[in-house]
């Protein structure tokens, strides 16, 4: 497994966030928004950005520049995304980086079809780069949940379409914490890394960990799936660059105890 981290999450400077990386003792990014305006990828500064990976020696696992976030019904706005995607690609392979992160359409479950579509032509795209396409469940969503997601998955039936899971996501949504790895069986390509903890009747943000997620066994249960794949943490609680060394601290350990299995549900 591959511990990386959402880096706007703490800050969106790009030396600040090498530094905790290595500092944490991490092993690639996740990159959204960078920069002193918090520019999105792949709109940002790109020059800077490759020197300072390649002076860094520091990959990016993945990118989210916000796709697909809108209603699946405005066919002509998604339209003009796919058309733009070729950009995100372009930038993709510039800084070698092998997946984009996409969301399942601001639409219901009614509208998978639709939605489906417009992941395989995304995968289409990006499939001949080598990049991956992952796509995360979320409430409001075509995907609200991890079954819904893996019926989008199969619907859109692409081999570049991979599954993001939230574990801490899901928990509030309802699912039981380590139920992803089989409703998202083989698919899974991603995994978010936060924690939660019950407030009264709703969720507050936990220390990763220490929250009701359940890490040590969620892990185990990706390891004995073969997931060998990025597990990226998303810093929820303040002050976060002290969070962000304890949740690293966690992961390792949580990743130590738990090899993979030999077969891969990821690459």
């Amino acid at each position: 497994m591959i511990p990386t981290w959402l880096t706007d999450s703490v800050t969106p400077d790009l030396d600040r966030a090498l530094h905790y990386t290595l500092l944490w003792g991490l092993e690639a990014l996740e990159l959204r928004m960078v920069g002193r305006h918090e520019e999105r990828v792949p709109f940002v500064n790109e020059a800077r950005l490759r020197r300072r990976l390649e002076e860094n020696e520091m990959p990016v696992a993945a990118i989210d520049p916000g796709l697909f976030m809108g209603s699946v019904e405005d066919r002509s706005a998604w339209m003009n995304e796919l058309t733009a995607f070729a950009e995100t690609l372009d930038f993709c392979r510039r800084i070698a980086c092998p997946r984009v992160i996409a969301s399942g359409f601001a639409s219901s479950v009614e509208r998978q079809a639709e939605a489906a579509e417009a992941l395989r032509r995304a995968a289409d795209l990006a499939g001949p780069s080598g990049v991956q396409l992952i796509v995360f469940h979320a409430p409001d969503t075509c995907a609200p949940d991890t079954p819904a997601l893996a019926s989008l998955l199969g619907m859109a039936d692409h081999p570049a379409l991979r599954a993001g899971w939230d574990p801490a996501a899901a928990l509030v949504g309802g699912e039981a914490p380590g139920a992803g790895v089989a409703a998202l069986a083989g698919r899974i390509g991603y995994v978010r890394c936060a924690d939660v903890a019950p407030a009264g009747k709703t969720w507050k943000p936990a220390s990763f960990g220490e929250g009701r997620v359940g890490w040590d066994a969620v892990v185990r249960g990706l390891a004995k799936a073969g997931y060998d794949g990025p597990m990226s943490l998303s810093m929820q609680v303040d002050p976060r660059p002290k969070e962000g060394l304890r949740a690293a601290t966690r992961l390792h350990q949580f990743i130590q105890k738990n090899p993979p299995a030999p077969r891969g549900i990821s690459r």
